[in-house]
């Protein structure tokens, strides 16, 4: 009886037809591609549940630190309208800059044009640094450059409206300010 030697055709056609790997001495593309396809398939099947409740646990923390922050932002708001309204019923005479440091106080901002700028110059700066992170991931991994330039680009179309907001809401604020 003779035996099949390695890169016989005889070895590979019955490793294919065991669907197990193929071992080829000259390591040819299927054989590569079929190793990476059997190590892929191996990590999924170890990965477990555990990834997932990490995943889980991280999202989780995400949404109760942004709930945390919303209800922050609405206790401090509620302290500052029992506060003037305190003010208020206590009949007091209030002078005229006094009222309107109050008002301010209760109310947000006085010059939405200014924030919509403020946004801008936080996001804009943020920009091409993604480009250039997308050009250092790229030597790494190719196939994420396109994402972060989306990305980038995404951030820098953002940072551009945020400032043609603010430059809109600029000029309805000089056109109802009044002349003294």
């Amino acid at each position: 009886m003779t035996q099949a030697g390695r890169g016989s055709r005889h070895y590979r056609d019955a490793a294919r037809s065991k669907n197990r790997t193929p071992v080829h001495p000259n390591g040819t593309d299927e054989y590569l591609d079929k190793c990476h396809l059997n190590y892929l398939e191996s990590t999924m099947e170890t990965i477990g549940m555990g990834a997932g409740l990490v995943a889980l646990s991280f999202w989780l923390f995400i949404a109760a630190v942004s709930v945390a922050g919303i209800w922050d932002g609405a206790k401090k708001r509620e302290q500052k309208h029992e506060t003037f309204r305190r003010i208020i019923e206590s009949n007091k005479e209030l002078d005229e800059e006094t009222l309107s440091n109050l008002m301010a106080l209760v109310g947000g901002s006085s010059r939405p044009d200014r924030d919509f700028k403020v946004a801008s110059m936080w996001i804009l700066p943020i920009a091409p640094g993604f480009a250039l992170f997308a050009y250092f991931i790229s030597r790494i991994a190719e196939e994420a450059f396109y994402p972060l330039i989306g990305v980038s680009c995404l951030l820098l179309f953002m940072g551009i409206g945020f400032w043609i907001a603010g430059m809109i809401t600029e000029r309805w604020y000089l056109q109802d300010k009044p002349t003294r």
